[in-house]
């Protein structure tokens, strides 16, 4: 690797990228638009992948505060399904570990540069809100921002989406939901709640546009909604500690990225969309960056790394989706719960499914 590598996006993807670029011997440029540690629409379940990943980049997961999760609930209507994860994963906020990330980076010799948005890219350089950078090696790493020019290919995705964030406080609720994730299926759409750092609780949902637009657009008469679900009632009586919902529009839930020749890496949802549901988004994002960067390091092109990489989250990718699709039908959820409720074995056996592999865990030696 003789290119400088520079980094486009300091979440979880470019981070890990630049930690271990940097472990590696490298010096690489990592642009991040904010200025400082800040909240995302994310759910902010840290799986067992992404924990081994993460430790094996020198991160230490367990000063950062988070709460531990050993089970999951569905909900569908009054039909419920609950099973114990195959791992204990943690709920911590992405302000607190995208932070930590991008400060262990800095610590191992990678140079970070906040508040610097990027433009566009070109000829090799981030054209970017403080002028060009030097040629370099391009990794995108945005997450679900397209920069002008780089846009993903809707085909095969599930479009129309919209991500809304909330977080709560409630010590009753807090103590149902002690060591647990619990996810409620509704028309056109799905919520995720469960703990994570400083007893808070974090709300993340995704909704149809059009069926956000019939309950009148706003978030008032979506949360209205809501709480006429059994499995988020509980959440009438806990205090919001946002003044507004964070949002995102257009996820594209089931992208995966075709190998290209253009010389841009691109990595964690530059890469590939799983739906939120299924839990192991941010380990798919710590796996792509640290993969890119060692074949980077190794000489590997952009396009053999979008390969390997759709070896080892495509199928997981693609179960996730059509599963998302299942759930958004009032049929499907009800399959859904009442299946996994008969037989909770299942729902175990479905967590490993959607999860990074085994195999490319242990190539990665992590």
């Amino acid at each position: 690797m003789t290119a400088r590598a520079i980094i486009i996006g300091g979440g979880l993807a470019g981070g890990a990228a630049a930690a271990r670029l940097a472990a590696l011997g490298a010096r690489p440029l990592l642009l991040e638009r904010e200025a400082a540690a800040h909240d995302k629409v994310c759910g902010e379940f840290l799986s067992i992948e992404a924990t081994r990943h993460l430790t094996a980049l020198g991160l230490d997961i367990a000063r950062l505060g988070g709460a531990p999760i050993g089970e999951v609930v569905l909900h569908a209507g009054r039909r419920s399904a609950r099973a114990a994860l195959p791992f204990v994963a943690t709920g911590v906020t992405r302000r607190r570990l995208d932070a930590a990330l991008l400060d262990h980076a800095e610590s191992l010799g990678a140079e970070v540069r906040r508040g610097v948005g990027v433009r566009h890219l070109g000829e090799g350089r981030a054209v970017t809100t403080q002028g060009d950078t030097d040629a370099g090696t391009l990794l995108l790493a945005t997450g679900k921002h397209d920069l002008r020019g780089e846009g993903r290919d809707p085909a095969g995705t599930i479009q129309g989406l919209i991500g809304f964030k909330m977080f709560f406080r409630s010590p009753s609720l807090a103590r149902r939901l002690a060591g647990r994730v619990e996810v409620t299926g509704f028309a056109h759409g799905y919520a995720g709640l469960q703990p994570v750092e400083e007893d808070r609780l974090n709300l993340c949902l995704v909704i149809d546009r059009d069926h956000y637009r019939r309950l009148g657009g706003t978030w008032p008469s979506l949360f209205t909604a809501l709480l006429a679900e059994p499995g988020l009632a509980v959440l009438g009586n806990a205090e919001a500690l946002l003044d507004k919902p964070m949002a995102i529009a257009a996820i594209p839930y089931g992208y995966l990225a075709a190998p290209r020749d253009d010389g841009v890496w691109r990595l964690g949802d530059q890469a590939a969309v799983i739906p939120s549901f299924c839990g192991d988004g941010m380990a798919m994002a710590v796996h792509g960056g640290r993969l890119a960067a060692d074949m980077l390091a190794a000489g590997a092109t952009p396009a053999a790394f979008q390969t390997q990489l759709r070896r080892d989250v495509g199928r997981q990718v693609r179960l996730a989706t059509r599963l998302q699709r299942l759930a958004g039908t009032s049929l499907g959820r009800f399959a859904l719960v009442a299946g996994l409720g008969a037989v909770p074995a299942a729902l175990t056996l479905l967590a490993r499914w959607t999860r990074v592999e085994p195999a490319a865990l242990a190539r990665a030696a992590v």
